[in-house]
Formats: structure tokens, sequence, C-alpha cells
């Protein structure tokens, strides 16, 4: 596939799709503590390594990813997710920086839903707009979840567990919760969702974290360029809860279908950038991941690559980052200095009963699956 360049359409780039070596050392996982909460529980940091130095980092807290190191085109390693340096400050508030959201991510409208009739309100709602949004304000990226490590063939990995208790947020039945991040030596961040309930319910889990290929803190996603394979988004209201409606992305500022930049035209689009779901057109018929996205930064060369089982992804790009955020080292962020592809469900699914449903019933086994290779592009 080739990509091209932004404001250069005739300069092509080519990209290696080989891994880079850096150390030729084993797929390890070690674990140290990165801080404790208000309460007095431990919350431990996963670091996991490949045969190529590119190295991961993840907490407990929220099964946040708090760091994906790779090279660039120079074999310079950077942080390429949005992140903190301490833990303190993630437990102050942040914007959900590579935390695991739910029970369901993104918007539901109304207050809540219905199930077999009957009626489940959600505790955390917006009473002016009537909107829930990724579980509430105690959902899933609050919550401390247990750790182990796991190591196999080609990768090496930590799984993360949670029991979710019935009536959480509002939400029906003991859900047992399974994450796993898996580090491969073909530079691929696989991260596999898994849970099981003991009631009918809706689950609907995806990671939201911000990706910024020039490395954290280094500026805006402007001139990174994107291809998204998906030739529809919702149409939304003003509140972004979905009508209903498909809307082709043909002739718009939201048509990604050829590679460009993401700023190329986003002063076209209400509310000050991207944040909408894009219906892709193929994962959901696939029992595996299905390639659906590139995002690729000319400066520094690095490639991202994503693949899911989901049947949409919620383009957004970091319109509402407030001043006073930094990177351990003091780089600033600001508005649209990351893009996020949240992988999931469609907005607003338990009211929607044409859209693909997130209903998990007892016997029955939430599954996902979204995958982020990372190569370098050769000029």
């Amino acid at each position: 596939m080739t990509f091209l360049k932004a404001g250069a359409l005739a300069t092509a780039v080519m990209l290696s799709g080989s891994s880079v070596m850096l150390n030729g050392q084993s797929p390890s996982v070690s674990v140290s503590v990165f801080g404790e909460t208000k309460e007095g529980e431990t919350v431990e940091r996963y670091t996991l390594t490949n045969e190529n130095g590119l190295s991961a980092e993840i907490m407990t807290w929220g099964a946040t990813l708090i760091a994906v190191n790779t090279p660039d085109r120079d074999g310079r390693m950077d942080n390429v997710t949005l992140h903190l340096g301490t833990f303190a400050e993630y437990e102050k508030g942040h914007p959900l920086f590579g935390s695991v959201v739910g029970r369901f991510a993104n918007r539901i409208d109304g207050g809540g839903f219905k199930i077999d009739g009957v009626r489940h309100d959600l505790a955390t709602v917006n009473e002016k707009t009537g909107v829930h949004i990724h579980g509430g304000k105690e959902g899933l990226a609050s919550r401390l979840w247990r750790g182990q490590a796991i190591e196999g063939e080609g990768f090496s990995g930590v799984e993360l567990t949670h029991a979710s208790p019935d009536g959480h947020e509002g939400y029906p039945g003991t859900v047992q919760l399974s994450v796993i991040y898996r580090l491969t030596n073909d530079n691929a961040l696989e991260i596999e969702y898994r849970g099981t309930t003991d009631k009918p319910t809706h689950l609907n889990l995806t990671n939201h974290a911000y990706f910024n290929l020039g490395g954290a803190g280094s500026g805006d996603v402007l001139d990174q360029v994107l291809m998204l394979k998906a030739d529809k988004i919702l149409a939304i209201d003003e509140r972004k809860i979905p009508t209903g409606a498909f809307l082709s992305v043909d002739q718009t500022p939201f048509d990604f279908r050829t590679p460009r930049a993401i700023g190329e035209r986003i002063n076209e689009v209400e509310g000050g950038g991207y944040d909408h779901c894009y219906v892709l057109n193929e994962s959901i018929s696939s029992p595996e991941p299905v390639w659906f996205a590139r995002l690729y930064d000319p400066d520094s060369g690095r490639v991202m690559d994503v693949l899911t089982t989901s049947p949409g992804v919620q383009l957004y790009t970091a319109n509402y980052l407030k001043p006073g955020l930094a990177t351990p080292d003091g780089r600033a962020y600001g508005p649209h200095h990351g893009v996020c592809l949240e992988t999931q469900y469609f907005p607003n699914t338990p009211n929607r009963p044409a859209f693909p449903s997130s209903l998990v019933r007892p016997g029955e086994e939430f599954h996902q699956k979204t995958v982020f290779r990372f190569t370098v592009a050769n000029d």
C-alpha cells in the first residue's frame, strides 16, 4: 500500500513493513509500583518489551496504557501516547489518557435503557442533556484492576481482571472482565477484551489512548496523515447522539478513504474537530481483526496500522484538551495534540435495535480485539 504525504500528492511514501531492530533482546515483562490510591491501594505498572526494544507500559488503575515507546526513522525512541508523569496526576483527573472505558464506551441517551421490557436507569447522567458517557463518573477507567504478567511465543503481556458489581452505575449484572495487552515481536500492541455476566446487560469496552506519532507533547497532529476504510459515519444531533441515519463520507470533510492530513479540512467540522463514529466496512463480519486505519507522521516516519473486530470506531482529535496538562518533562498538551481511534459498538446502541447489538446474556461472552502495529516509512 502506498501512502501519500499531506500537501505533496506526487511524493509517494512506501512502508518498509519490517521490524526496527534495536536491542536483539528477548520479550520480557517487569512489574513495579506506580503509586498508591487515596485509599492506600497499590497501583502497579507492567512494562512489556519485545525483542526489538519496543516497549509498552500499562498500569492497573483503569487498565490504563501509559506508554508505547517506538523508534522514528533514525532509531530515536519516544512515547507516542499522551500520558502523565505520576499516579497522583492521574488520580486527580485526566481526559482518559489510555484508559479502558466502560461498561459502555461513548454515549447512551435518555438516562438508561430497557432489557426485556425492564428499565435500567444509569446513575451518572448529565441532567441537562440526558447523556450518559463512558460508563459514568465511576466507570471502569477509575477502578483498580488486578494484573498478572503473561508470556508466550513471540510476545510479552499482562492480563488485567476486574469484577464489576451488579448495579454499578446502574448497569445490571455482576460482570467478570478481562483485558489482555500483548506486545508482539512484529511490533504490534494487541488489546483483547472479554466479559461475562450473570444478568443480561450491555457491554462495550474500548481504549481511549491519544496517539501522536511525533511523540507525546511534540505539538498537534494536524499534519499527520490518516487513512480510514469507512464509507459512512453515523449522523448525530447537537449532543453527539446518533439519529439512526448513516451518512456517506463522499465529498465531505469526513472522507479519509484516501490518505490525507488530519487538519486538511478540520475547520469545516462543527465542534472544533472530529468526534464522530465511523461505520467500518468489514470488521463486523470477521472473527479476526480486520485492517481499517493507517496513521503516518511525515516528520518522524512513524506509521501505525490499526485492525479490529469492532463494527465502529470513534475518531476524536482531542478537541477539548485544556491547558495545564503536560508530559513528565514539561512538554505541554493542547487541542489537537493527539488522535483517538476508539474501536467500539455504535453510540447509544442499547436504545437502537437496528444497530449491531451490544447485549450480553448469561452464558455468552463479550469479546473484542484491536491491534496497533508500528512500522517506519522509508521516504
